[in-house]
Parts: C-alpha cells; structure tokens; sequence
C-alpha cells in the first residue's frame, strides 16, 4: 500500500467508530476446505483458525454470545442459486461432504449458535440480524474465511443492519495475501474498524460479564 493512497484514503475517510457496549461474536465459514490441502479452497495456514480460536475463547469468557456460520446445500444443490452456478469450490458445501465439517480444534459448544447459509454474507437469507437485535446485541466482531468473500459480505450486512461493525484481521484469512490485505483495506475504510488480534481480546476482558 502506497504512502500517497493511504494518505488519500485518511483524508478521504479514516474514521473509526469503536468498540459497542453488548457485541457478539460472528465467525464465518471456519470449515474444514479452507485448511485441507486436498481441496481448491485450501490456504495453506491456519493461522487465521488459531487466532479465531482465541478470539472465541476470549468471548465465552467475556461471556459474549459466539455465533458460528457454515454453507450447506441441499443434495441437488436447489438452494444455491447463482452463486452456486458462479463458483465452483461450493460443490464442497453440498450436504455431506466432508470439506463442510468443522476443522480440527472446533468443536461447537452448546451455547453457541449455528447459523447455515447458501449466500455469502452471515445476515443475508437468514434471521442472525433479528436474533442479534432480540439480544440487545449493539455491535458484531468477524472473524473467519474468506476476507474477500463472505468475511466482507458479512461486514458490509452487518454495517447495514446497524451493528457497530469491528473486523479481527488475524483471525480472518484468504488464499492470498494481496486480496486478504486489500479488503481489509477497503472494510477499514468504508464499513468497519479492523482491528489486531490483541486488542480484541483486550476489549473483550474489558467487559462486564454479560448475564
């Protein structure tokens, strides 16, 4: 990133809006495709996973509502409309195959909720807006797969629906770094604060234990 862009995109925007007063946790898509190298989707690190994994750890303890999303398609892959005729890689996502499963280190507990969806973005098709609003839920941290897809469609959803919107950039991953770090780039700017893993998880301790 150039000096002259950061510095147009600053006067241009640069704004941050903070942390809410009663988040939740949204992390998108941590299956098992992003981190098999036998699958297209493969981004050869978990990095992004182990600092999610983190993240999550530091939210139950805040005692924060943690919401996990997954793709699933109906076997004949009926509901997947035309982002599953546009790509590919969610023929892994079709109802049993095994790149859909969580990946190794997640293991959903019972007081998280599970949110499937057929579209990129975690809001879009289904009711986690009005969950999150029933909750009293102000603001949303992201975390997940893939930056420059359903991570930013989530973003963009979230900023929409009026949630305070804050982007964990360690905790998000891509198969490249040039489209992980220019979305992060352009959320930054436009839609949300992204943040390091570090001051999330120093935000979260900050919090009163949510009844």
């Amino acid at each position: 990133m150039t000096d002259e862009l950061t510095e147009n995109y600053q006067r241009a925007f640069g704004r941050r809006v903070g942390f809410g007063k009663r988040p939740a946790l949204v992390l998108i898509d941590l299956c098992r495709a992003y981190y098999d190298p036998e699958c297209d989707l493969y981004m050869e690190s978990d990095a992004s996973l182990t600092s999610a994994l983190r993240v999550r750890e530091a939210a139950h303890a805040a005692g924060i509502p943690v919401v996990l999303t997954n793709v699933v398609y109906h076997p004949t892959a009926i509901d997947g409309g035309r982002f599953f005729e546009k790509s590919k890689p969610l023929r892994y996502f079709i109802q049993g195959n095994p790149m859909g499963d969580w990946p190794e280190g997640l293991t959903p507990r019972p007081d998280e909720l599970i949110v499937s969806k057929q579209y990129p973005s975690a809001f879009f098709g289904t009711s986690l807006a009005s969950t999150l609003t029933a909750l009293g839920i102000d603001s949303v941290l992201l975390g997940g797969v893939s930056t420059s897809g359903c991570v930013r469609a989530s973003c963009v959803d979230a900023m929409s629906h009026g949630f305070r919107t804050i982007v964990i950039a360690d905790a998000c991953g891509d198969r490249h770094p040039d489209p992980h770090n220019a979305n992060l780039f352009d959320m930054e700017a436009k839609y949300a604060d992204v943040v390091a893993e570090d001051d999330a998880i120093h935000y979260l301790a900050s919090l009163d234990r949510q009844s």
